[in-house]
Protein backbone atom coordinates (compact mmCIF):
# COMPACT_ATOMS: atom_id res chain seq x y z
CA UNK A 1 0.00 0.00 0.00
CA UNK A 2 1.31 3.61 -0.63
CA UNK A 3 1.87 5.39 2.29
CA UNK A 4 1.22 9.21 2.76
CA UNK A 5 2.02 11.64 5.13
CA UNK A 6 -0.69 13.75 7.02
CA UNK A 7 -2.09 15.27 9.58
CA UNK A 8 -5.49 15.87 11.02
CA UNK A 9 -7.12 17.92 14.46
CA UNK A 10 -8.49 21.04 15.42
CA UNK A 11 -7.07 24.22 16.33
CA UNK A 12 -8.81 28.01 17.71
CA UNK A 13 -10.08 28.50 13.77
CA UNK A 14 -11.99 25.46 13.45
CA UNK A 15 -12.88 24.76 16.95
CA UNK A 16 -13.95 26.99 20.43
CA UNK A 17 -11.92 26.48 23.69
CA UNK A 18 -15.06 24.40 24.68
CA UNK A 19 -13.95 21.94 22.05
CA UNK A 20 -10.20 22.26 22.00
CA UNK A 21 -10.16 21.39 26.20
CA UNK A 22 -12.08 18.14 25.41
CA UNK A 23 -9.14 16.58 22.96
CA UNK A 24 -6.43 18.35 24.94
CA UNK A 25 -3.63 16.00 25.49
CA UNK A 26 -1.56 16.80 28.53
CA UNK A 27 2.43 15.49 28.02
CA UNK A 28 1.61 12.32 30.35
CA UNK A 29 -1.19 10.74 27.86
CA UNK A 30 0.97 11.40 24.73
CA UNK A 31 2.73 8.12 24.54
CA UNK A 32 0.15 6.08 25.74
CA UNK A 33 -1.89 8.02 22.71
CA UNK A 34 0.42 7.29 20.42
CA UNK A 35 0.86 3.96 21.52
CA UNK A 36 -3.32 3.54 21.40
CA UNK A 37 -3.16 5.06 17.92
CA UNK A 38 -0.74 2.63 16.01
CA UNK A 39 -2.11 -0.45 18.07
CA UNK A 40 -5.60 0.49 16.54
CA UNK A 41 -4.46 0.55 12.76
CA UNK A 42 -1.71 -1.89 13.13
CA UNK A 43 0.59 -1.72 10.80
CA UNK A 44 -1.32 1.03 8.46
CA UNK A 45 -0.05 3.83 10.53
CA UNK A 46 3.72 3.45 10.87
CA UNK A 47 4.81 6.68 12.12
CA UNK A 48 3.10 9.57 14.34
CA UNK A 49 3.18 13.01 16.30
CA UNK A 50 1.01 14.44 18.41
CA UNK A 51 0.86 18.39 18.95
CA UNK A 52 -1.07 19.16 21.66
CA UNK A 53 -1.44 23.14 22.77
CA UNK A 54 -3.87 25.37 24.13
CA UNK A 55 -4.77 26.31 20.71
CA UNK A 56 -4.54 23.07 18.81
CA UNK A 57 -4.26 19.36 19.29
CA UNK A 58 -3.28 18.09 16.06
CA UNK A 59 -1.49 14.41 14.66
CA UNK A 60 0.90 14.04 11.89
CA UNK A 61 0.90 10.67 10.59
CA UNK A 62 3.05 8.38 7.89
CA UNK A 63 -0.04 5.94 6.84
CA UNK A 64 -1.19 4.19 3.80
CA UNK A 65 -3.85 5.83 2.20
CA UNK A 66 -7.07 3.45 2.72
CA UNK A 67 -6.89 4.25 6.39
CA UNK A 68 -6.77 7.98 6.13
CA UNK A 69 -10.60 8.20 6.33
CA UNK A 70 -11.09 6.63 9.73
CA UNK A 71 -7.82 8.34 11.14
CA UNK A 72 -9.75 11.65 12.90
CA UNK A 73 -12.68 8.67 14.03
CA UNK A 74 -9.90 7.85 16.47
CA UNK A 75 -9.43 10.84 18.17
CA UNK A 76 -12.99 11.12 19.42
CA UNK A 77 -13.24 7.72 20.26
CA UNK A 78 -9.79 8.06 21.95
CA UNK A 79 -11.39 10.75 24.51
CA UNK A 80 -14.58 9.60 24.40
CA UNK A 81 -16.39 12.34 22.39
CA UNK A 82 -18.90 11.50 20.00
CA UNK A 83 -17.39 11.87 16.49
CA UNK A 84 -20.29 13.71 15.19
CA UNK A 85 -19.87 16.34 18.15
CA UNK A 86 -16.19 17.02 16.82
CA UNK A 87 -16.23 16.39 13.16
CA UNK A 88 -17.32 19.65 12.36
CA UNK A 89 -14.43 20.68 14.32
CA UNK A 90 -11.58 18.74 12.54
CA UNK A 91 -9.43 19.08 9.33
CA UNK A 92 -7.21 16.95 7.49
CA UNK A 93 -4.40 17.78 5.14
CA UNK A 94 -3.03 14.75 3.07
CA UNK A 95 0.70 14.58 1.26
CA UNK A 96 2.17 18.28 0.00
CA UNK A 97 -0.50 20.32 1.93
CA UNK A 98 0.12 18.44 5.37
CA UNK A 99 3.58 18.63 4.89
CA UNK A 100 2.63 23.02 3.94
CA UNK A 101 0.55 23.28 7.36
CA UNK A 102 3.49 21.79 8.98
CA UNK A 103 5.45 24.47 7.76
CA UNK A 104 3.41 27.16 8.34
CA UNK A 105 2.20 26.02 11.87
CA UNK A 106 6.59 26.15 13.23
CA UNK A 107 7.13 28.85 11.17
CA UNK A 108 3.63 30.74 13.49
CA UNK A 109 1.37 31.38 10.00
CA UNK A 110 -1.29 29.43 11.41
CA UNK A 111 -1.01 30.93 15.22
CA UNK A 112 -3.36 32.94 17.27
CA UNK A 113 -0.34 34.95 17.81
CA UNK A 114 0.54 35.91 14.37
CA UNK A 115 4.90 34.82 14.34
CA UNK A 116 4.53 33.93 18.19
CA UNK A 117 7.78 31.80 18.29
CA UNK A 118 6.87 29.18 21.52
CA UNK A 119 4.92 26.53 19.04
CA UNK A 120 8.38 26.12 17.61
CA UNK A 121 9.87 24.69 20.91
CA UNK A 122 6.36 23.01 21.53
CA UNK A 123 6.53 21.47 17.87
CA UNK A 124 10.35 20.43 18.94
CA UNK A 125 9.29 18.57 22.33
CA UNK A 126 6.05 16.72 20.70
CA UNK A 127 8.76 15.73 18.30
CA UNK A 128 11.06 14.71 20.82
CA UNK A 129 8.22 12.82 22.70
CA UNK A 130 7.06 10.71 19.85
CA UNK A 131 10.71 9.76 19.06
CA UNK A 132 11.01 8.26 23.02
CA UNK A 133 7.88 6.40 22.41
CA UNK A 134 9.67 4.77 18.91
CA UNK A 135 6.79 6.45 16.79
CA UNK A 136 8.98 8.26 14.79
CA UNK A 137 10.87 6.82 11.18
CA UNK A 138 12.46 8.04 8.58
CA UNK A 139 9.29 9.70 6.83
CA UNK A 140 8.25 11.84 9.99
CA UNK A 141 12.11 12.80 11.26
CA UNK A 142 12.62 13.57 7.55
CA UNK A 143 9.58 16.34 7.62
CA UNK A 144 10.08 17.69 11.13
CA UNK A 145 13.54 18.37 10.53
CA UNK A 146 12.56 20.04 7.69
CA UNK A 147 9.93 22.15 9.15
CA UNK A 148 12.43 23.48 11.94
CA UNK A 149 14.81 24.57 9.21
CA UNK A 150 11.96 26.35 7.49
CA UNK A 151 10.79 28.39 10.64
CA UNK A 152 14.26 29.39 11.49
CA UNK A 153 14.40 30.55 7.45
CA UNK A 154 11.13 32.05 8.06
CA UNK A 155 12.33 33.93 11.28
CA UNK A 156 15.57 35.06 9.94
CA UNK A 157 14.74 36.56 6.81
CA UNK A 158 11.11 38.23 7.57
CA UNK A 159 9.55 40.44 9.79
CA UNK A 160 6.86 37.61 10.88
CA UNK A 161 8.28 37.62 14.30
CA UNK A 162 8.04 41.53 14.96
CA UNK A 163 6.46 43.09 17.33
CA UNK A 164 4.77 40.68 18.69
CA UNK A 165 2.10 40.98 20.63
CA UNK A 166 1.95 38.32 23.44
CA UNK A 167 -1.37 36.39 25.06
CA UNK A 168 0.71 37.79 28.61
CA UNK A 169 0.67 41.64 27.33
CA UNK A 170 -3.06 40.86 26.27
CA UNK A 171 -3.63 39.90 29.72
CA UNK A 172 -2.29 43.40 30.85
CA UNK A 173 -3.73 45.01 28.69
CA UNK A 174 -7.62 43.63 29.88
CA UNK A 175 -6.71 44.50 33.51
CA UNK A 176 -5.88 47.80 32.87
CA UNK A 177 -9.64 48.62 31.15
CA UNK A 178 -10.96 47.51 34.55
CA UNK A 179 -8.59 49.08 36.82
CA UNK A 180 -6.71 51.66 35.02
CA UNK A 181 -3.33 51.87 36.33
CA UNK A 182 -2.28 48.74 38.17
CA UNK A 183 0.10 49.99 40.80
CA UNK A 184 -2.92 49.42 43.74
CA UNK A 185 -3.41 45.87 42.34
CA UNK A 186 -3.26 42.60 43.71
CA UNK A 187 -2.25 39.93 41.28
CA UNK A 188 -2.50 35.91 41.88
CA UNK A 189 -1.03 33.56 39.12
CA UNK A 190 -1.95 29.85 39.48
CA UNK A 191 0.73 27.92 37.91
CA UNK A 192 4.23 28.45 37.34
CA UNK A 193 4.79 27.00 34.06
CA UNK A 194 6.17 29.27 30.74
CA UNK A 195 2.61 30.99 30.44
CA UNK A 196 3.03 32.36 33.69
CA UNK A 197 6.53 33.35 33.84
CA UNK A 198 5.87 35.33 30.47
CA UNK A 199 2.60 36.83 32.42
CA UNK A 200 4.22 37.71 35.45
CA UNK A 201 7.31 39.57 33.81
CA UNK A 202 4.60 41.97 32.06
CA UNK A 203 2.68 42.66 34.82
CA UNK A 204 5.81 43.38 37.00
CA UNK A 205 6.68 46.14 34.67
CA UNK A 206 3.55 47.70 35.97
CA UNK A 207 4.57 47.63 39.30
CA UNK A 208 1.30 45.97 41.12
CA UNK A 209 1.01 46.53 44.68
CA UNK A 210 1.55 42.47 45.44
CA UNK A 211 2.23 39.78 43.33
CA UNK A 212 1.85 35.86 44.45
CA UNK A 213 2.43 32.43 43.06
CA UNK A 214 0.53 29.99 43.88
CA UNK A 215 1.00 25.90 42.45
CA UNK A 216 0.42 22.58 43.34
CA UNK A 217 4.56 22.09 43.73
CA UNK A 218 5.56 24.81 46.40
CA UNK A 219 9.26 24.83 45.07
CA UNK A 220 8.31 25.21 41.63
CA UNK A 221 6.23 28.41 42.81
CA UNK A 222 9.04 29.87 45.40
CA UNK A 223 11.61 29.45 42.08
CA UNK A 224 9.47 31.51 40.03
CA UNK A 225 8.19 34.23 42.88
CA UNK A 226 11.85 34.82 43.56
CA UNK A 227 12.38 36.08 40.20
CA UNK A 228 9.48 38.82 40.85
CA UNK A 229 10.29 39.41 44.93
CA UNK A 230 6.40 37.79 44.97
CA UNK A 231 4.98 35.85 47.69
CA UNK A 232 4.12 31.99 47.45
CA UNK A 233 0.97 30.02 48.52
CA UNK A 234 -0.08 26.40 47.96
CA UNK A 235 -3.18 25.54 45.75
CA UNK A 236 -4.98 24.59 48.98
CA UNK A 237 -4.77 27.79 50.22
CA UNK A 238 -7.09 29.41 47.27
CA UNK A 239 -10.61 29.07 48.85
CA UNK A 240 -9.27 30.89 51.67
CA UNK A 241 -7.08 33.70 50.10
CA UNK A 242 -8.62 34.21 46.68
CA UNK A 243 -10.05 37.50 47.86
CA UNK A 244 -7.26 38.94 48.32
CA UNK A 245 -6.75 39.41 44.92
CA UNK A 246 -7.54 42.19 42.06
CA UNK A 247 -6.54 40.16 39.48
CA UNK A 248 -6.14 36.10 38.80
CA UNK A 249 -4.05 34.88 35.77
CA UNK A 250 -4.39 31.04 36.11
CA UNK A 251 -2.26 28.56 33.63
CA UNK A 252 -2.35 25.00 35.00
CA UNK A 253 -1.98 21.41 33.06
CA UNK A 254 -4.84 20.45 35.24
CA UNK A 255 -7.36 18.23 33.61
CA UNK A 256 -10.38 19.79 35.82
CA UNK A 257 -11.53 23.50 36.93
CA UNK A 258 -9.33 24.88 39.98
CA UNK A 259 -11.56 27.54 40.37
CA UNK A 260 -15.42 27.00 40.54
CA UNK A 261 -18.61 29.34 40.63
CA UNK A 262 -19.40 28.61 43.94
CA UNK A 263 -15.85 29.29 45.21
CA UNK A 264 -15.28 32.52 43.33
CA UNK A 265 -19.20 33.89 44.28
CA UNK A 266 -17.54 33.82 48.12
CA UNK A 267 -15.22 35.83 47.18
CA UNK A 268 -17.24 38.61 45.42
CA UNK A 269 -18.89 38.41 49.14
CA UNK A 270 -16.45 39.30 50.97
CA UNK A 271 -14.26 41.59 48.31
CA UNK A 272 -18.24 43.64 48.64
CA UNK A 273 -18.67 42.85 45.14
CA UNK A 274 -15.26 45.02 43.95
CA UNK A 275 -14.34 43.94 40.53
CA UNK A 276 -12.42 41.15 39.92
CA UNK A 277 -11.01 40.21 36.37
CA UNK A 278 -10.08 36.77 35.94
CA UNK A 279 -7.61 35.31 33.07
CA UNK A 280 -8.06 31.55 32.12
CA UNK A 281 -4.97 30.58 29.44
CA UNK A 282 -5.21 26.83 30.38
CA UNK A 283 -6.72 24.19 27.62
CA UNK A 284 -8.66 22.50 29.87
CA UNK A 285 -9.83 25.28 31.58
CA UNK A 286 -8.37 26.19 34.95
CA UNK A 287 -11.86 28.42 35.88
CA UNK A 288 -15.59 27.33 35.43
CA UNK A 289 -17.11 29.24 32.34
CA UNK A 290 -19.93 30.28 34.63
CA UNK A 291 -17.99 31.88 36.79
CA UNK A 292 -18.22 35.04 33.87
CA UNK A 293 -21.93 35.13 34.99
CA UNK A 294 -21.02 36.87 38.39
CA UNK A 295 -21.48 40.67 37.79
CA UNK A 296 -18.58 42.12 39.45
CA UNK A 297 -16.15 39.14 37.74
CA UNK A 298 -14.50 40.11 34.67
CA UNK A 299 -13.48 36.07 33.19
CA UNK A 300 -11.48 36.15 30.09
CA UNK A 301 -10.49 32.88 28.00
CA UNK A 302 -7.45 32.21 25.67
CA UNK A 303 -10.08 33.06 22.87
CA UNK A 304 -10.48 36.31 23.95
CA UNK A 305 -7.01 37.31 24.36
CA UNK A 306 -6.71 36.11 21.06
CA UNK A 307 -9.04 38.58 19.75
CA UNK A 308 -7.26 41.13 21.33
CA UNK A 309 -3.52 40.11 20.14
CA UNK A 310 -4.80 39.73 16.43
CA UNK A 311 -6.46 43.23 16.45
CA UNK A 312 -2.72 44.29 17.23
CA UNK A 313 -0.89 42.28 14.59
CA UNK A 314 -1.32 44.11 11.66
CA UNK A 315 2.67 45.41 11.59
CA UNK A 316 3.58 41.38 10.82
CA UNK A 317 0.85 41.11 7.91
CA UNK A 318 2.91 42.62 5.41
CA UNK A 319 5.89 39.78 5.91
CA UNK A 320 3.45 37.05 5.30
CA UNK A 321 3.52 36.93 1.78
CA UNK A 322 7.30 36.82 2.22
CA UNK A 323 6.66 34.00 4.17
CA UNK A 324 4.59 32.06 2.54
CA UNK A 325 7.17 31.94 -1.42
CA UNK A 326 9.13 30.33 1.55
CA UNK A 327 7.36 27.50 2.46
CA UNK A 328 5.95 26.99 -0.98
CA UNK A 329 9.89 26.45 -2.17
CA UNK A 330 10.38 24.04 1.00
CA UNK A 331 7.08 22.11 0.33
CA UNK A 332 8.11 21.79 -3.73
CA UNK A 333 11.75 20.28 -2.28
CA UNK A 334 10.30 18.18 0.84
CA UNK A 335 7.74 16.35 -2.54
CA UNK A 336 10.59 15.86 -4.55
CA UNK A 337 12.32 14.13 -1.61
CA UNK A 338 9.50 11.92 -1.11
CA UNK A 339 9.14 10.84 -4.70
CA UNK A 340 12.52 10.34 -4.92
CA UNK A 341 12.31 8.71 -1.61
CA UNK A 342 9.57 5.83 -3.43
CA UNK A 343 11.84 5.04 -6.24
CA UNK A 344 14.85 3.65 -4.08
CA UNK A 345 13.51 0.20 -4.01
CA UNK A 346 12.41 -0.18 -7.34
CA UNK A 347 15.96 0.68 -8.21
CA UNK A 348 17.16 -2.33 -5.64
CA UNK A 349 14.85 -4.50 -6.83
CA UNK A 350 16.08 -4.11 -10.70
CA UNK A 351 19.55 -4.00 -9.36
CA UNK A 352 18.53 -7.70 -7.68
CA UNK A 353 16.90 -8.71 -10.28
CA UNK A 354 19.86 -8.12 -12.69
CA UNK A 355 22.45 -9.63 -9.99
CA UNK A 356 20.49 -12.76 -9.66
CA UNK A 357 20.34 -13.09 -13.77
CA UNK A 358 24.11 -12.32 -13.66
CA UNK A 359 24.76 -15.37 -11.29
CA UNK A 360 22.64 -17.68 -12.82
CA UNK A 361 24.62 -17.05 -16.27
CA UNK A 362 27.71 -17.11 -14.65
CA UNK A 363 26.88 -20.16 -13.04
CA UNK A 364 25.20 -21.95 -16.40
CA UNK A 365 29.17 -20.54 -17.98
CA UNK A 366 31.23 -21.97 -15.21
CA UNK A 367 29.63 -25.33 -15.96
CA UNK A 368 29.81 -25.72 -19.44
CA UNK A 369 33.75 -24.29 -19.83
CA UNK A 370 34.26 -27.15 -16.81
CA UNK A 371 32.78 -29.51 -19.69
CA UNK A 372 35.42 -28.92 -21.95
CA UNK A 373 33.40 -26.23 -23.78
CA UNK A 374 35.06 -23.97 -25.92
CA UNK A 375 35.57 -20.61 -24.47
CA UNK A 376 34.45 -18.70 -27.42
CA UNK A 377 31.21 -20.76 -27.44
CA UNK A 378 30.53 -20.37 -23.89
CA UNK A 379 31.27 -16.07 -24.35
CA UNK A 380 28.78 -16.32 -27.19
CA UNK A 381 25.73 -18.57 -25.12
CA UNK A 382 26.71 -16.15 -21.92
CA UNK A 383 26.06 -12.79 -24.17
CA UNK A 384 23.04 -14.77 -25.96
CA UNK A 385 21.65 -15.46 -22.31
CA UNK A 386 21.57 -12.27 -20.60
CA UNK A 387 20.02 -10.76 -23.64
CA UNK A 388 17.14 -12.41 -23.89
CA UNK A 389 16.26 -12.62 -20.02
CA UNK A 390 17.07 -8.58 -20.09
CA UNK A 391 14.56 -8.27 -22.70
CA UNK A 392 12.00 -10.83 -21.57
CA UNK A 393 10.38 -8.64 -19.18
CA UNK A 394 9.78 -5.80 -21.53
CA UNK A 395 8.28 -7.97 -24.63
CA UNK A 396 6.56 -9.75 -22.62
CA UNK A 397 4.51 -6.56 -20.88
CA UNK A 398 4.46 -5.50 -24.73
CA UNK A 399 2.61 -8.64 -26.18
CA UNK A 400 0.01 -9.21 -23.56
CA UNK A 401 -0.80 -5.19 -23.76
CA UNK A 402 -3.52 -3.80 -25.23
CA UNK A 403 -4.84 -0.54 -26.38
CA UNK A 404 -3.83 2.91 -24.35
CA UNK A 405 -1.69 0.29 -22.14
CA UNK A 406 0.15 -0.67 -25.39
CA UNK A 407 0.76 3.03 -26.64
CA UNK A 408 2.19 4.07 -23.20
CA UNK A 409 4.60 1.29 -23.65
CA UNK A 410 5.37 1.55 -27.17
CA UNK A 411 6.02 5.38 -26.19
CA UNK A 412 7.92 4.10 -22.85
CA UNK A 413 10.18 1.56 -24.08
CA UNK A 414 12.74 3.57 -26.59
CA UNK A 415 14.08 5.73 -23.29
CA UNK A 416 14.07 2.75 -21.19
CA UNK A 417 15.81 1.10 -24.25
CA UNK A 418 17.60 3.49 -26.22
CA UNK A 419 19.01 2.53 -29.74
CA UNK A 420 22.62 2.76 -30.49
CA UNK A 421 23.00 6.07 -31.53
CA UNK A 422 21.15 7.79 -28.63
CA UNK A 423 23.46 6.00 -26.20
CA UNK A 424 26.79 8.16 -27.98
Amino acid sequence: MSVDVLTFGLNHVSAPVSVRERVSMPVELLKPALAGLRSAFGGAVREAAILSTCNRTEVYCAADRAVADQLPAWLADFHSVAAGELQPHLYRHDRDDAVRHAFRVASGLDSMVLGEPQILGQMKDAVRTAGEAGSLGTLLHQLFQRTFSVAKEVRSQTAIGAHSVSMAAAAVRLAERVFGDLGQARTLFIGAGEMIELCATHFAARQPQAMVVANRTLERAEHLAGRFAAGTMRLSDLPERLAEFDVVVSCTASSLPILGLGLVERATRVRRHRPMVMVDLAVPRDIEPEVARLGDVYLYSVDDLGKLVQSGSDARRAAVVQAEAIIEARVRHFMHWMQSRAVVPVIQNLHQAAADIQVAELERARRLLARGESPEAVLEQLAHGLTQKYLHGPMAALNQSQDADRQQLIELLPRLFPAKDARR
